[in-house]
């Protein structure tokens, strides 16, 4: 009996003794609702963005109708003054003075717009010159090679001459609209930026 008793005593010790599982079952269990907690409101801080950003699409659907935007519109110089031409061969002008270029249609470097979208475009250009005592202008609206419409003066008794022609043209993708200078001809242009050219999109095909 005596054996008995001190066997019942030590694991009656031993019970005691045990470190309190429970509690840290308790606590690691917190730990993760609380995680839980948190990711929930990230969740739903993220799903508000993506529908404000879904929001602000369909605004900007709303207010293009869904249809491409395409338009430039880009004057001769810079800065300075002075002729432009006469060149050896027809040239390209190059309007390096972008007021807008939306599309990125239009490139500076080479004066050529091109069409990314295809569509129906609207293309203007005006020209000014100082002939005396230099000789002719002749400038043209080009679709790839061909020649669609110019404006031409030659020197009189007045020394300042200004003109525009304009187009509405069908344009494939890749297809390049450019202004023209034909050779031996010159224009002239100041900080005044007579000599311009735009064009835009009218609608898609």
């Amino acid at each position: 009996m005596k054996n008995i008793a001190v066997l019942i005593l030590v694991f009656g010790c031993c019970v005691c003794q045990r470190p309190p599982h429970g509690n840290d079952d308790t606590l690691s269990l917190t730990s993760i609702n609380q995680k839980v907690a948190d990711n929930a409101a990230k969740i739903t801080l993220l799903e508000a963005k993506l529908l404000n950003a879904e929001r602000e699409v369909l605004e900007l659907r709303s207010l293009t109708a869904g249809k491409p935007q395409v338009a430039f519109s880009a004057a001769l110089m810079k800065s300075g003054r002075g002729n432009v031409g006469p060149f050896n061969t027809d040239t390209a002008l190059k309007y390096n003075k972008v007021f807008s270029n939306t599309g990125n249609g239009y490139n500076p470097s080479t004066g050529i717009f091109t069409a990314h979208v295809s569509g129906t475009y609207f293309f203007r250009f005006s020209m000014f010159n100082n002939l005396s005592p230099t000789p002719n202008s002749v400038v043209s609206i080009m679709k790839n090679n061909e020649r669609l419409v110019s404006v031409w003066d030659t020197s009189g008794t007045d020394s300042n001459d200004m003109g525009s022609n304009a187009v509405v043209i069908p344009l494939e993708e890749g297809d390049g609209v450019y202004v023209q200078l034909l050779a031996t001809r010159v224009i002239y242009d100041d900080e005044w930026k007579y000599n311009t050219f735009t064009g835009f999109l009218l609608f898609a095909a």
